[in-house]
C-alpha cells in the first residue's frame, strides 16, 4: 500500500479472503462498516458482497476498509445479437468515515481490480460519492438502457442508468465493449445493479 509509513505510524494492512475463509466475527465487523459508512444499507445489500473475494483494510487491527468481488453475469445488446459476460461485481465498497482520504478505498479497489484476469468484464454500481473514485481508476460509465430479466422479457431499469461502470478484463473482448448498447444483469433481490 505504498510507501512504509514515518515512525510512529501505523502501517495499513489489507487482507484478501474468500467469504468461506472469513471468521464470524470478520463478517460481523464488515457488516457493521457497511452501516456506519452508509447508514441505509439494507441486508439484502449486504447479500449481495457475499460468496466472493473481500478486501479488509485494517489499521492497528480495527477494519478501516472493505470491498468484495463476486461473480455475476451480464448480457450486452439484445436479440440475437447478444452476449453473455463473465463478470467480476464490486459489491460493499466502504472506509470508515474517520479514516477517509487517506487511500484505503484506493487500496481496496486495486486488490480487486487486479483480479480482472479471471472475468470478461469488471462491473459495479457507484452512488454519486463514488463516482471520482471509479472515473479517476479508468472505469468506464456505461451508457446504454439498463434492465433486468423478466418472465415477459427483459425489464427496464431507468432508475440504473448512467450509475454503472465497467473496466474490461485483461483479455481485450471481441468485439470490443459497445457502452451504449443495452446491458441487462441476473435478477437478485433488493438492489439489482
Amino acid at each position: 500500500m505504498g510507501a512504509p509509513a514515518p515512525a510512529g505510524v501505523v502501517s495499513p494492512v489489507l487482507t484478501l479472503a474468500h467469504t468461506a475463509h472469513l471468521d464470524a466475527a470478520d463478517l460481523v465487523e464488515a457488516r457493521g462498516l457497511m452501516d456506519l459508512a452508509f447508514g441505509d444499507f439494507a441486508d439484502a445489500d449486504w447479500s449481495h458482497a457475499l460468496g466472493g473475494l473481500h478486501a479488509l483494510v485494517r489499521v492497528e487491527g480495527v477494519l478501516v476498509a472493505h470491498g468484495s468481488l463476486v461473480q455475476r453475469r451480464l448480457l450486452v445488446g439484445a436479440g440475437e445479437g447478444a452476449r453473455s459476460l463473465r463478470c467480476g461485481y464490486v459489491e460493499a465498497v466502504a472506509t470508515h468515515p474517520g479514516h477517509r482520504r487517506r487511500g484505503h478505498a484506493a487500496a481496496v479497489m486495486t486488490a480487486l481490480e487486479a483480479l480482472a484476469p479471471a472475468y470478461d468484464v469488471l462491473a459495479l454500481s457507484s452512488s454519486d460519492a463514488g463516482t471520482a473514485l471509479y472515473l479517476g481508476r479508468g472505469w468506464l460509465p456505461w451508457r446504454g438502457p439498463m434492465s433486468v430479466p423478466g418472465p415477459s422479457g427483459p425489464e427496464r431499469t431507468p432508475e440504473d442508468d448512467g450509475s454503472t461502470y465497467v473496466l474490461p478484463g485483461a483479455l481485450p473482448l471481441s468485439p470490443p465493449l459497445d457502452l451504449d448498447a443495452p446491458l441487462a444483469c441476473d435478477w437478485r433481490e433488493g438492489d439489482v445493479w
